[in-house]
């Protein structure tokens, strides 16, 4: 019996004279060219290399084939992309549009691919306060904390005279029995339910959270935190913060409205919340 062959062209009917081919021989191809915008994005402000500064590495510098740099750029533009799941890096190693991202073509290592795999990101995302014998990546949390306030303060030339933050919280469904798993009766599914802070369309912080928390826990330790690195990069004499909140806002509860008051802010649950500085 005779082997059947897959050509290498199909040929389709002609359109005003001119031929319709479907070819295989295109090459190493990408379906997520605007992950080029992302990389012009990230090279102006650096923020790939200075959330990679929250790390430490104790690796052997002589065999290692993926910088930090390159771990957290690849995870991140990942996420960027729509691929959440680090399985789906075993084959984003071979894209060439992360290689581009990634600013290196070619691994310095025959049995390599440009970019990590997902067993190496993992251990990225399972890295410790401090390295040990299995993880020799350690991370710095108060730095990651901090950078995306500092990212954000950076984006203006003169420190603004009001800033507003947007407090919310929002589910983050889950698919399988994820550790901390919760059903939250509001969104009816299992899911997180992170907190996030804003400023217009800036996001200074996002924090994780099992849902079986209120929607205002950790809010005050949160704002509590941005505001006084607000205060100290603008050097400002007086710095208050407080977020416009409304009686039925699921985060208006006594703990806040009172570090309103401290801050010098209205106790009055409607009335329009800002900061002043300067």
């Amino acid at each position: 019996m005779p082997t059947e062959c897959t050509p290498d062209l199909f040929g389709f009917a002609p359109v005003e004279g001119r031929e319709v081919v479907a070819a295989f021989d295109g090459g190493a191809i990408s379906s997520d060219a605007g992950a080029l915008l992302l990389g012009a994005t990230d090279r102006a402000i650096g923020m790939m290399d200075r959330f990679a500064s929250c790390f430490h590495d104790e690796r052997r510098a002589d065999l290692i084939e993926h910088e930090i740099a390159t771990l957290v750029g690849q995870r991140v533009f990942g996420i960027a992309l729509g691929y959440e799941d680090l399985n789906d890096h075993d084959d984003l190693r071979h894209d060439p549009m992360m290689a581009v991202l990634a600013g290196k073509l070619e691994a310095r290592r025959e049995d390599c691919a440009p970019v990590a795999g997902k067993s190496t990101l993992n251990r990225l995302e399972l890295s410790k306060l401090e390295p040990t014998r299995y993880h020799k990546i350690s991370h710095n949390p108060v730095a990651i904390k901090r950078l995306p306030v500092d990212l954000f303060l950076e984006a203006h030339e003169r420190a603004p005279k009001q800033i507003i933050l947007d407090l919310d919280a929002t589910d983050d469904p889950l698919h399988g029995d994820q550790e901390g798993r919760f059903f939250h009766g509001y969104y009816d599914c299992y899911c997180y339910l992170p907190l996030y802070v804003f400023c217009g369309r800036h996001l200074l912080a996002a924090k994780l959270r099992r849902a079986s928390v209120d929607a205002a826990d950790g809010s005050v330790q949160e704002v509590a935190r941005i505001v006084a690195q607000i205060a100290r990069r603008t050097a400002s004499t007086f710095c208050s913060a407080w977020r416009r909140t409304t009686g039925s806002s699921p985060r208006s509860r006594p703990s806040l409205i009172g570090s309103r008051r401290r801050a010098g802010g209205p106790a009055d649950r409607s009335a329009a919340s800002r900061a002043s500085c300067g």
